[in-house]
């Protein structure tokens, strides 16, 4: 089964074809894995691509801070709530100029 991590909003995904995530924004691929054979780039794989289709627009559970300063009679509540982007992955491909972080060869003795 072929998956590729994806970088996207600071965090890193794991993705294989038919996944649900729940992401910010798109930026690259940065690994590739079909079976044995990985690919990695440094920091991204050129010419990879991962598909998919936006699902829905919605917003994540409410995450409330409480500032409180003791003996001052100060207190505040504040919070928010992020806006997310549900996309389903429907393919994933591997471009033609791509670093074979496992198939290195090396150098011909002679």
């Amino acid at each position: 089964m072929a998956y590729a991590i994806i970088k996207t909003g600071g965090r890193q995904y794991r993705v294989a074809e038919g996944d649900t995530i729940d992401v910010d924004l798109l930026e690259g691929v940065l690994m590739h894995a079909d079976g044995e054979k990985i690919t990695h780039g440094s920091p991204s794989v050129s010419g990879a691509t991962v598909t998919g289709e936006v699902v829905e627009q919605r917003k994540d559970k409410k995450v409330v801070a409480f500032k409180y300063r003791r003996r001052k009679g100060y207190h505040r509540t504040v919070g928010h709530r992020r806006k997310l982007t549900r996309v389903k992955i429907t393919g994933i491909k591997l471009g033609s100029k791509s670093k074979k972080g496992s198939e290195k060869e090396a150098p011909a003795a002679e």
